[in-house]
């Protein structure tokens, strides 16, 4: 009587700007006989790319990384991919902060792993993924009952995300310190274009200079303090 086999592991794609980091996580996820990593990514729009040209069943993203954020890679990754069904998401964090796990929910992302618990959270979090399930590390459930609380008491609620995609990519490269030529020829759009999507990221955010804005794409997960 043959042995049943084992399903194949399922097939990660670690993006993270740091090599150290990657080496880290991928000797924790390549422990485990269900998990293998099978590609690397140096930022989001590499994530991207590898996600067209690689059979991938989970992405591990980075939050804040160069060129594309993981909440904007999350994003493309989402609706971006020639194998039907698009890979499930996690996005990994060295910041503790609602706001930037409020995002990764609405950039389609399973869960929000913190760095700093890696080693204990991340396969919890894969298998959870995998299995279509949701992940909240034990911190974000204070933070979304607080936030849930908060709002209810000033009669808010949960604000949608002011800004466009292209919008986001515009305020990523301002905050980073890029010029209107320079933004124009990194998206192929003109310079007029940028200094309109310029000047409605500053109406709709109700600010008024590039300091502002850096702290706002800071808080929002655009780029890392």
């Amino acid at each position: 009587m043959r042995a049943a086999t084992s399903p194949a592991p399922a097939r990660i794609l670690l993006a993270d700007d740091h090599a150290l980091v990657r080496r880290g996580v991928r000797l924790i996820l390549d422990q485990e006989p269900d998990l293998t990593v099978v590609a690397e990514a140096s930022d989001g729009a590499e994530a991207v790319d590898r996600v067209r040209d690689t059979e991938i069943d989970l992405v591990i993203l980075d939050i804040a990384m160069p060129r594309m954020t993981g909440l904007q890679a999350a994003r493309e990754i989402g609706r971006r991919t020639a194998r039907g069904e698009p890979p499930k998401v996690l996005m990994l964090s060295m910041h503790d902060n609602e706001q930037y796990f409020f995002e990764s929910l609405k950039a389609g992302a399973c869960g929000y792993v913190l760095k700093s618990v890696a080693d204990e959270d991340l396969v919890s979090a894969c298998r959870a993924a995998l299995r279509g399930e949701a992940f909240v590390y034990p911190g974000a459930m204070g933070a979304l009952v607080r936030d849930y609380l908060d709002r209810m008491r000033r009669g808010e609620r949960v604000p949608e995300t002011v800004l466009t995609e292209r919008e986001d990519q515009v305020l990523k490269l301002i905050a980073e310190g890029s010029s209107s030529r320079e933004i124009a020829r990194a998206l192929t759009i003109s310079i007029k274009t940028v200094e309109r999507h310029r000047a409605n990221i500053l109406a709709k955010l109700g600010m008024r200079d590039r300091t502002q804005l850096t702290r706002y794409a800071i808080r929002a997960g655009l780029i890392e303090p």
